[in-house]
């Protein structure tokens, strides 16, 4: 057990067709949801670890939806730890921006109907991001990991991590792939949710 809020369940190996990489799995003791942290190459506590916060995303990652971009933000974080020899993911199973699968396809429809990202979780009853980070303390101090070189767009990933303990040496910008799908939904991660691109 690592604290009441999570608990280490197992570490296995991960290949992928990008490198070998070592994935922990952990759950969440309120929710009993599954979270993961991906890791490659040797983790130095007195250094910063090249990291990612990744929330799940079965719509893009799974099934190649082109109306976000996080199957391209992953793909090119994996593939910059693999090239930087280190680092870690951690993937949190927090299905749009916290909301859930089902819910997240309510809110598709309300884009389908013209509203965008976060007029559509506002009208399902929701804030704009529901996500919580607090569970990533546990899960990096199991890794003895202190502080990050982190790769987002996202300032409020950066102040969470702050407020949890853990130093952001550095913010890096992560790719976001555009296309005729996703235009509108980068549009508003910038102008409403604050993402620097």
């Amino acid at each position: 057990m690592l604290n009441k809020m999570i608990s280490f369940v197992e570490t296995s190996e991960l290949p992928t067709d990008i490198a070998n990489f070592k994935v922990h799995a952990f759950t969440e003791e309120q929710t009993k949801k599954d979270h993961l942290v991906i890791v490659f190459g040797e983790i130095i506590s007195n250094k910063p670890v090249l990291a990612r916060i990744h929330s799940q995303c079965i719509t893009g990652e799974s099934f190649f939806s082109m109306r976000c971009d996080c199957r391209f933000q992953l793909t090119e974080s994996l593939q910059k730890i693999a090239k930087n020899g280190s680092g870690v993911i951690f993937y949190l199973q927090q299905e749009g921006r916290g909301i859930g699968l089902s819910n997240k396809i309510r809110a598709y429809k309300l884009q389908d109907e013209g509203m965008d990202t976060v007029e559509a979780n506002h009208q399902l009853g929701f804030h704009e991001d529901e996500r919580s980070y607090e569970i990533i303390a546990s899960m990096a101090n199991h890794l003895n990991i202190k502080s990050v070189d982190l790769m987002t767009n996202n300032p409020k990933k950066i102040k969470a991590l702050e407020k949890i303990g853990l130093k952001v040496n550095k913010r890096i910008p992560i790719l976001s792939k555009s296309n005729q799908h996703n235009k509108k939904y980068l549009k508003t991660k910038e102008k409403k949710l604050g993402h620097l691109f």
